[in-house]
């Protein structure tokens, strides 16, 4: 097995997409010289990498082969339809524990933080008031204690909601490894390198929706529609709508990372930035007021869904700096080694 040689990103990615502030800029990265291994593998890795080192996000393109745009409508609407149920058949289906992590989560149960303890995140909500959002999470199906909490009895279309979710759970993982694959590569690593860590599929898809707010309701920016945090895992893929709203943090304020069609913004997680020995960024991100569009003055700011997908290294899995990361000049490892799974129940743990 290789060690990591690339760790200094060279590749410039060959598009960036429109940002409010240049000195964040976000590539546009397609997926296929991943999927395919064409001449151009290499440097679509090395862009990768390149990307994740630079801002910890990237816009991915050319994805249809693996998730085809007619599976993501269908989640979408099936997504809206399900929060447009009534409240009590919701809450029949509510969130109960951060190791199983799945289930209907209400307007209020959750604040996403970078606290790391209960203390934290309550002095957070105190602050800045409930994150203004209602959430269905999604694991990966039997797993033994932890079952899933889908609307299948309630009707014919609970039934279609689960086939089509569990068919949208499995794509994404797909996506998932090619990613992998590639972020391997592109550290200098054996294609296969992480091959082993995301075999079992310990990921989360996660339903979002954030309710129509009425003029006023954001409280001239104390109140968000999810608060400013970190994601836990290895990366995330995330599927919006073209409301706007997500915000990546850089030095000395925030940059809006605007909707773009085709596309999924996808962004490292802090146990990718532990296993590279901080090489790639973990960024904080948030979602705020979006800017209000024609008809919307006066009126208020419309819902807005997402479609996250958190991808995790298998929860059994233990999570270090890699050899060549932090050796001699590199300054020594600046994390101790963590268990995947517990990692993320203690960060789950504090925001509910």
């Amino acid at each position: 097995m290789s060690s990591p040689l690339a760790l200094t990103p060279t590749a410039t990615p060959s598009s960036v997409a429109p940002s409010s502030d240049s000195e964040l800029p976000i590539p546009l990265i397609s997926l296929q010289p991943l999927l395919t291994h064409s001449p151009s593998t290499l440097e679509t890795a090395q862009s990768l990498l390149s990307a994740f080192h630079s801002s910890g996000f990237l816009y991915l393109t050319d994805f249809s082969s693996v998730i085809p745009s007619s599976l993501l409508a269908s989640a979408f609407e099936l997504s809206a339809h399900f929060f447009a149920r009534p409240q009590t058949q919701k809450d029949g289906l509510a969130w109960t524990t951060a190791r199983s992590n799945r289930g209907y989560v209400c307007m209020g149960r959750e604040k996403t933080s970078q606290g790391i303890t209960k203390e934290e995140v309550a002095e957070e909500r105190e602050r800045g008031g409930e994150d203004l959002k209602e959430s269905f999470e999604i694991g990966r199906e039997f797993e033994e204690g932890h079952e899933n909490r889908w609307p299948d009895k309630l009707d014919v279309e609970g039934a279609e909601f689960k086939l089509t979710m569990l068919g949208f759970f499995e794509r994404c993982k797909e996506v998932h490894a090619v990613l992998m694959r590639g972020i391997a590569l592109g550290m200098g690593l054996d294609a296969g390198f992480f091959e082993d860590y995301v075999t079992t599929g310990d990921n989360t898809l996660r339903l979002l929706h954030y309710p129509p707010v009425a003029p006023g309701g954001f409280e001239s920016g104390k109140r968000v529609r999810a608060g400013a945090h970190s994601d836990y895992g290895s990366v995330t893929l995330l599927f919006q709508d073209q409301r706007g709203g997500l915000q990546v943090e850089r030095p000395g304020g925030w940059v809006d990372v605007e909707p773009i069609e085709g596309t999924i913004v996808v962004n490292a997680g802090d146990l990718l930035a532990r296993w590279s020995n901080d090489l790639i960024r973990s960024t904080k991100h948030r979602v705020v007021e979006p800017p209000l569009k024609g008809k919307e003055l006066g009126v208020g700011h419309p819902a807005r869904y997402s479609v996250a997908y958190f991808c995790n290294p298998d929860f059994a899995k233990w999570i270090e700096a890699l050899p060549g990361t932090w050796e001699g000049e590199k300054g020594g490892k600046k994390f101790e080694g963590v268990n995947s799974g517990e990692y993320l129940v203690q960060r789950l743990s504090a925001t509910y």
